[in-house]
């Protein structure tokens, strides 16, 4: 069997799981079947060099250094981190995949995954990606089935039609999510699998079909493609071609119009961690069917799933709950009606909120910030600089800027001057004066932040040079 591309898509934004996940650190970020994220465990699946080729992984614009670093630390090598300019569904995103796999081996072969999902099985994992490479290899679109266990009404369904070669079967339609009584009756008929939205072709055959099925999505997308340029290690997609993209998921572009089309069934122990019910479903359950992560105190309390990120959360006399609590937001629901935590997403977002979009942790590409108090004439953070990092060069207009080093030393660019301040010195930086922050060490920089003045806005930031490639001189996010 020739080696495989993965292909791992990571545009997801999981609001099913606010509060933990956010639009800026959703779930393929978090650490929630392990202990680690999700794109690491996506990523160490496909991470044998015998079998398969370094992985594409395709993402947006506000991810690409969150990406990338998360393969760094789990020492994955990446062929490309291609950046989408807008999201367009898989159909563009695989699209784009292609025409670059078609670019080294036009029958290269394609495995398309989700970043975020959870494989309790690995071994049978590969298995079944073996059984499909040889279907790939003739030719066939391959999908994955998985074996439902339950009537699950949260996913898609494959009905499967007859059987053809190893034991994979033809494609009778994609279903949509069914009511409990419909999901009962395909579970009763043995012939009907979830849709785990993995996929297994040639480069060749992939980008034949869609222009057979989906002509202007193959041709914008193969434009987008041509037209990108390198930015550092990302490959920018061109953004005109790209957006002009039609949105349209895969399974509609092409998989329920293609003839070549086939399943194979995969018992994986696979879940799409779609929701907090999910993750209580697979969760190592306590005697009272409690799954307890964090600092968690439980009393005659059953069948609930509590995670802790900051502080200690007790619960006393409860059933069936979910209880989440990060450091600015707390989720209390029934582990019944858990879908509808994306209506709170939604509620957030249209009130302008910033709940929904961040954390009070916010990642940056040099390491990440967090804000500890606010009020109106003053603002307290901690920042962390990996070592060898730097935030770009820059000034505030409405703000001056207290920086006390905890952890660490600091290399400090302030106006003309270049300095180094060790732990427990500090060093002040006037409004309006340009200044720059760097970790010369080989240990993370803390530092404690005391901004003081009118206005203590991102945007009030103009950047004059910057390593990791942002726009200079622009007013931008730090």
């Amino acid at each position: 069997m020739k080696p495989i591309r993965p292909v791992i898509l990571s545009g997801g934004s999981g609001t099913r799981l606010w509060p933990t996940s956010r639009a800026h650190h959703p779930k393929q970020f978090m650490a929630l079947t392990s202990e680690r994220t999700m794109i690491q465990e996506t990523a160490l699946r496909v991470n044998d060099a015998d079998l398969f080729l370094p992985p594409i992984v395709v993402c947006n614009e506000e991810h690409r250094f969150t990406v990338a670093s998360e393969l760094q630390a789990a020492g994955v090598d990446l062929e490309v981190e291609m950046l989408e300019p807008v999201g367009r569904n898989t159909a563009p995103a695989i699209a784009a995949a292609a025409a670059l796999c078609a670019a080294h081996s036009r029958d290269e072969l394609m495995l398309v995954l989700p970043a975020d999902h959870h494989i309790a099985r690995p071994d049978l994992f590969l298995d079944v990606i073996a059984t499909g490479a040889r279907l790939a290899e003739k030719g066939k679109l391959v999908t994955f089935g998985i074996v439902p266990d339950a009537p699950e009404t949260g996913y898609g369904y494959i009905r499967s039609g007859v059987p053809v070669e190893a034991g994979a079967r033809e494609i009778d339609a994609f279903v949509e999510k069914p009511d409990a009584q419909t999901a009962q009756s395909y579970l009763d008929q043995g012939d009907c699998f979830w849709n785990s939205g993995i996929f297994l072709f040639r480069a060749d055959r992939i980008i034949s079909e869609l222009e057979a099925h989906a002509p202007e999505i193959w041709r914008q997308a193969a434009m987008s493609v041509s037209h990108c340029h390198r930015d550092m290690d990302f490959l920018r997609l061109d953004k005109e071609a790209f957006e002009a993209c039609p949105s349209s998921s895969i399974d509609h572009a092409v998989m329920e119009h293609t003839a070549d089309a086939v399943v194979v069934p995969a018992d994986i122990g696979w879940s799409d961690v779609g929701s907090w019910t999910a993750l209580w479903d697979i969760g190592d359950k306590d005697a009272h069917g409690n799954v307890l992560t964090g600092d968690v105190m439980v009393q005659d309390t059953e069948d609930t799933f509590v995670r802790a990120e900051g502080r200690l959360v007790a619960t006393v006399g409860v059933k069936d709950l979910v209880v989440v609590e990060t450091s600015d937001a707390v989720l209390v629901a029934h582990r019944d009606l858990v879908h509808d935590v994306k209506a709170i997403v939604g509620r957030l977002k249209t009130e302008g909120r910033g709940e929904q979009e961040t954390h009070s942790r916010v990642y940056r590409p040099w390491g990440f910030y967090e804000s500890l108090a606010i009020d109106a004439r003053h603002q307290v953070k901690h920042l962390m600089i990996k070592p060898g990092a730097s935030i770009s060069l820059q000034l505030h207009h409405h703000r001056a800027e207290h920086w006390v080093v905890v952890g660490g030393t600091a290399k400090v660019t302030l106006g003309d001057d270049t300095l180094l301040v060790a732990e427990n010195e500090s060093v002040y930086i006037p409004v309006g004066e340009k200044h720059r922050l760097e970790n010369p060490g080989k240990m993370p920089l803390s530092i404690i932040e005391v901004q003081s003045g009118s206005y203590f806005g991102e945007d009030d930031i103009v950047r004059f040079d910057d390593v990791y490639g942002r726009v200079p001189a622009l007013k931008a996010v730090e």
